[in-house]
């Protein structure tokens, strides 16, 4: 990780404003098993004050302060019945207040609380999430899925926030794109189509958070396209039960569940049902 680190660090001497444009999209899945109608409601309605536009909106900022990013705009929005997104303007360096528009908030939380519709916004560079809970109506498995979209334009890196994104929520199934688009141009006129080194995004993953997972990659690096997908290995089923405890579950009924919930998993993991 320190080597990751140390390559982002090394700065390039560039001919004008660094152009690549860097975009991660971030999106992970939480699984729960609730077994009656009231429970399925009842996870629905913890989901959605758990991750609510405002701890999301925390969420974006820790994203934007671990980048080195400023603030300019934010908006955020709840949705009936259920989930919220936020987006945000941001800037690689502290904007000027006199170019700023007197319509953005600037970071400026209080103001969410005279405006019912929140959208938050970069300089030349923006991070939104979404989130999207449900459950299936006849086998019992909820679950909750956040998209998570950092883009940014110059030097600054949205892989940098990862290890905080995936520690944000509790990820059964995560998956990632990176892509790099643009070119910028050294000193000598050359254009540059990346500016740091990647084999993959696990290199800005934790040791520790890969042992929990399965993984994928589907990598072009020479369009600097990369995609990586974790699946957690091990299921405590504890962990999944809403509302109920597993020493009040018959052995069967526990290998019941668990067999749901990582058929679930797989299928989400691998983007097909494997019952057609």
């Amino acid at each position: 990780m320190k080597g990751v680190m140390l390559r982002l660090e090394n700065k390039l001497k560039l001919y004008g404003f660094n152009n690549l444009t860097k975009t991660l999209s971030f999106n992970i899945y939480d699984v729960c098993y609730a077994k009656s109608e009231r429970e399925q409601s009842e996870y629905i309605a913890y989901i959605d004050e758990q991750y609510n536009s405002d701890r999301l909106t925390t969420i974006l900022y820790n994203v934007t302060e671990i980048i080195g990013a400023h603030v300019l705009n934010v908006s955020k929005q709840d949705y009936d019945p259920q989930g919220a997104s936020v987006t945000i303007l941001i800037s690689e360096e502290t904007f000027p207040i006199v170019q700023i528009d007197d319509s953005c908030t600037q970071g400026e939380l209080n103001i969410f609380k005279t405006r019912e519709t929140i959208v938050g916004h970069l300089d030349k560079s923006h991070v939104t999430v979404h989130t999207y809970p449900e459950y299936h109506p006849d086998n019992s498995i909820a679950t909750f899925r956040v998209d998570i979209d950092v883009s940014t334009c110059g030097k600054i890196s949205p892989l940098n926030a990862l290890d905080y994104l995936i520690g944000s929520f509790d990820s059964d199934i995560i998956t990632t794109d990176y892509r790099v688009r643009g070119f910028t141009r050294n000193i000598e006129g050359k254009k540059l189509y990346i500016d740091h080194s990647i084999e993959s995004i696990r290199d800005y993953i934790d040791s520790d958070t890969l042992l929990k997972y399965d993984w994928k990659d589907i990598n072009v690096h020479q369009s600097n396209i990369f995609h990586t997908k974790l699946l957690i290995k091990d299921i405590n089923l504890q962990n999944y039960l809403f509302n109920t405890n597993v020493s009040e579950l018959p052995l069967s009924e526990r290998l019941e569940i668990t067999t749901m919930l990582r058929k679930e998993m797989t299928e989400i993991f691998n983007g097909s049902n494997t019952d057609e």
